[in-house]
């Protein structure tokens, strides 16, 4: 029962999305107004709001974040979710974990963060800013990390899912909480982690 358990647990624990399929479409910026629907993502009480404007139209808890919680995320394999505003960038509905629901991230500001710390070059700052300023996916490979998004449990346990905090930095519902979510989520989605 232990090592199935351990099995379970492994794959569970895997990267959030082996190879994306999306494309590299520019995408426009959305107008935040009361009709406008974004995610709040509260990282404390694991809760994903879905909003309109400054009202709540659904609530989704119990969700899972990284492994070592939320904050400034430093490099590639942290296991933290990262803190800040991003956009939805693509979406793959042949996911492993059911849908997958991908970030711009990095942003510009864990860029310009990442620089100051010295945590990337001059190269990779200009690779993420570039392609924010074209409204294209940064870069998924920097060593910030990257395939940073919203994705169900595919065929992971939901009792583990229950239990703890699993994922490399993404944020995880369950397969039919996400189906739900799918009926909001659009490309260009904001999405507001805090």
């Amino acid at each position: 029962m232990k090592s199935i358990n351990s099995i379970i647990l492994a794959s569970l624990l895997i990267l959030c999305l082996s190879s994306p399929t999306y494309s590299q479409e520019p995408s426009s910026s959305i107008s935040h107004n009361k009709e406008t629907i974004w995610l709040l993502i509260d990282t404390k009480k694991l809760v994903l709001e879905v909003k309109q404007g400054e009202k709540t139209l659904t609530t989704y808890s119990n969700i899972s974040i990284g492994r070592n919680g939320s904050g400034f995320k430093r490099k590639r394999g942290d296991d933290t979710t990262p803190l800040g505003t991003y956009h939805i960038a693509w979406i793959n509905r042949k996911s492993r974990y059911h849908l997958f629901f991908g970030f711009n991230y990095p942003s510009k500001e864990n860029a310009r963060q990442a620089y100051d710390k010295k945590l990337i070059g001059v190269y990779h700052y200009r690779q993420i800013s570039q392609a924010h300023r074209n409204h294209q996916i940064p870069p998924q490979n920097t060593p910030l990390g990257g395939l940073i998004g919203i994705h169900g449990l595919g065929r992971g346990d939901k009792r583990i899912h229950e239990m703890m905090n699993w994922t490399h930095g993404c944020i995880a519902l369950t397969n039919e909480q996400i189906n739900n979510l799918d009926g909001f989520i659009h490309k260009n989605t904001l999405v507001v982690i805090k």
